[in-house]
């Protein structure tokens, strides 16, 4: 998969731009706060159809302006594709696949696969479980789009769960009638979700312990496993997996009523991230958790090229001034023959590619 060209108008601090992408290596070279990651951000959004900095979209129109526009031309191993998206003030955005408007964001998400690294992705095992849940949500929905239907659903019944058990003390006749109902549904959608997670989880194990032990010269071993709410001995019996999670979800109502939330679903799963076999994030060193994350990422990549056949483009912003020389080297070791469109402050010594100096929303090729 190649981004070959995108044109940006009124978004973030962008007035208006045109880039066109090398295969291999891009490097976006300025100084903070320039509009180095708002490219990357532009990029990303057309990919998923959200921003990875902010939930507001009217923060994405550039102040002042009354649209904003993406146009992202790309390739895969079949032909060449467009994704267009336009922002309005007030008003839904519009998204268009090769000129076809897309009325479903399940629709647009994996068509066009990246794969980002940022620098809180460095953080991804120190930081609590939502974390680690994004990074799989992120990475499921743009492989298998019966997953990102299976997690909108979900949320949108967890939303009416919560709200029937907040208002449990005006209305407890409304919550004895519908929240075995409710219940069921979650369940249900849980258990489809928890199936894929264990599943990513497992492949990802086998290929972050590769990638760990080539950075620590074999010397350490970690292990990823798949924590989930329900401790379902296995994930992928859905019919058991979804018995388990209803059972939970009506055994413990006092216990939810008192917290006002539901307290059990895939909404509380975590990824356990073991390191000699110690927690890595009670135990593991700061370098040893990143070099943990780094593989994360890594095999995000690998298990995208597997099973969509495509190997994702690759977004890094401003990831190598947060790592030291011998994880630089690493990371750069592994770049080849994968398109990677990277922020940073001070050019990369050789590196073959194209470079774009960027200063105050505009990029100009040297």
């Amino acid at each position: 998969m190649e981004c070959k060209r995108i044109q940006i108008k009124n978004f973030r601090n962008i007035e208006e731009a045109e880039l066109s992408f090398d295969p291999g290596i891009n490097l976006l070279v300025g100084k903070n706060a320039e509009g180095k990651t708002n490219l990357l951000e532009a990029i990303g959004f057309s990919a998923i159809g959200k921003s990875f900095r902010t939930q507001h979209e009217e923060d994405l129109i550039r102040f002042g302006a009354d649209l904003a526009e993406l146009s992202l031309d790309f390739s895969d191993s079949l032909r060449e594709q467009n994704i267009t998206v336009r922002m309005m003030p007030g008003r839904r955005r519009r998204i268009e696949h090769n000129k076809v408007k897309v009325t479903r964001l399940s629709d647009i998400v994996g068509v066009f696969r990246t794969v980002l690294f940022c620098p809180e992705h460095l953080s991804l095992v120190k930081e609590g479980p939502g974390e680690r849940r994004n990074y799989l949500d992120v990475a499921l929905s743009q492989l298998y789009p019966v997953y990102l239907k299976s997690l909108q659903r979900y949320n949108q019944i967890l939303k009416q769960r919560n709200q029937l058990i907040r208002d449990y003390e005006k209305d407890p006749n409304a919550f004895s009638s519908t929240i075995e109902l409710w219940s069921m549904q979650l369940a249900k959608e849980a258990a489809v979700i928890a199936s894929y997670r264990e599943e990513y989880v497992r492949l990802a194990d086998e290929r972050v312990g590769s990638y760990f032990e080539e950075m620590t010269g074999g010397k350490e071993k970690p292990k990823l496993t798949y924590e989930g709410s329900s401790k379902a001995e296995e994930y992928s019996d859905r019919e058991e997996s979804e018995k388990t999670y209803f059972s939970l979800l009506m055994s413990h109502h006092d216990r939810e009523i008192g917290a006002g939330t539901t307290l059990y679903g895939i909404h509380k799963d975590d990824i356990a991230i073991d390191l000699n076999g110690k927690n890595a994030r009670l135990f593991a060193s700061q370098g040893q958790q990143r070099s943990l994350s780094l593989a994360m990422k890594l095999s995000e990549g690998d298990l995208s090229a597997k099973v969509s056949g495509e190997i994702p483009v690759f977004l890094f912003d401003d990831v190598f001034s947060e790592l030291d020389r011998d994880r630089r080297n690493y990371l750069s070791s592994k770049l080849k023959e994968k398109q990677v469109i990277i922020t940073t402050c001070e050019p990369i010594d050789k590196v073959m590619g194209k470079c774009f100096r960027v200063e105050n929303g505009t990029y100009v090729e040297e």
